[in-house]
């Protein structure tokens, strides 16, 4: 779900730098030092979930984990999820650094949007109802991305239509098993630390 060097308008690139550049603010604010360790291990979760493809046809697609990192981490998704892929651009190439902010803003926003949007209902007692909010939120988070990236393409030039609607149909099974894998994480968490929920 990385968008490459070269394919941005400048615009486009200048936004999301600058939306980017807002969320991370406001995430460093809301860290305390005690939560550290927990935003680090978070964003070596992202960094290393990248490396697990999922074949769908001559394309691969990869796990994000955005949704946990929202859930646990809410505005701090920002700094993590920037530190993730910055240091996938340096280490590996995927992405850029031009496009660092509309990549980070890309998979942030929606993290921390669906950890707000459903925190309540994970709070829920009724176990139905918490494991469809966890769902929502690791799916969702998945596919309002996917809609971004799309977005930023399509608003580039006509030339990437055809990509921005193949790069949100391609996830549409990433973000089932993302919706499963967030399902199982947030109960795990829930049973041995539950006050990373707050």
């Amino acid at each position: 779900m990385h968008i490459s060097e070269g394919v941005l308008s400048a615009p486009i690139l200048a936004t999301g730098a600058v939306l980017t550049v807002a969320g991370v603010a406001v995430g460093l604010s809301k860290v305390d030092y005690e939560r550290l360790p927990q935003v680090a291990v978070l964003s070596s979760v992202f960094f290393v979930a990248s490396f697990i493809h999922v074949p769908i046809g001559p394309a691969a697609v990869h796990l994000v984990l955005n949704g946990i990192c929202g859930l646990l981490l809410g505005w701090a998704a920002f700094p993590a999820i920037l530190v993730g892929l910055s240091l996938q651009a340096l280490l590996f190439q995927y992405g850029g650094i031009t496009t660092l902010g509309v990549n980070t803003f890309n998979m942030a926003f929606p993290a921390v949007l669906f950890a707000f949007l459903f925190r309540s209902a994970i709070s829920s007692k009724g176990r139905f109802i918490r494991g469809a909010a966890e769902f929502a939120v690791g799916a969702g988070s998945i596919a309002l991305s996917g809609i971004l990236v799309a977005l930023c393409l399509a608003a580039t030039g006509e030339a990437f239509t055809v990509a921005a609607r193949a790069v949100v149909v391609v996830h549409v099974p990433v973000m089932i098993i993302e919706g499963i894998l967030t399902v199982f994480a947030v109960e795990f968490v829930r049973k041995v630390r539950p006050q990373m929920l707050n």
